[in-house]
């Protein structure tokens, strides 16, 4: 019997730890957006967002930290090697800006739109 609770009580353990260790791959920046802006045909107010990327997978998420937006792209090999910058790029359509890609880092999102370009960025401080 006790040998059957030792190996539960482990099996517990190692399932926290894995999880922990999966949450802390998780990196996010807050960026602050001062305009409303546009993405997949939705607006999003200006505000604050965090720019989460799982350092276990090629995806970054921008999500509000206002309501419950969240939107979820595949990064792909972008801009020097090593750069820490993170930056939202946007579309400046007749005084609609419209969401055209999300860098982390050295990879980049495909170009979500196209138009003529305003970037937002924020350089990592290790967060």
């Amino acid at each position: 019997m006790r040998s059957i609770l030792r190996k539960v009580i482990l099996a517990t353990a190692f399932g926290a730890a894995v999880a922990l260790a999966g949450n802390s791959a998780m990196a996010a920046t807050r960026i602050n957006v001062p305009f409303n802006f546009k993405v997949a045909g939705a607006t999003l107010p200006a505000g604050a967002y965090h720019i989460v990327h799982d350092s276990n997978s090629a995806f970054v998420t921008l999500r509000s930290l206002e309501s419950s937006e969240s939107y979820t792209w595949l990064l792909t090999p972008g801009p020097a090697e090593g750069s820490k910058k993170i930056a939202l790029k946007f579309d400046d359509r007749n005084g609609t800006h419209v969401l055209e890609s999300v860098q982390y880092g050295s990879q980049i999102t495909p170009r979500i739109d196209k138009g003529k370009s305003i970037d937002i960025e924020r350089e990592s401080r290790g967060q």
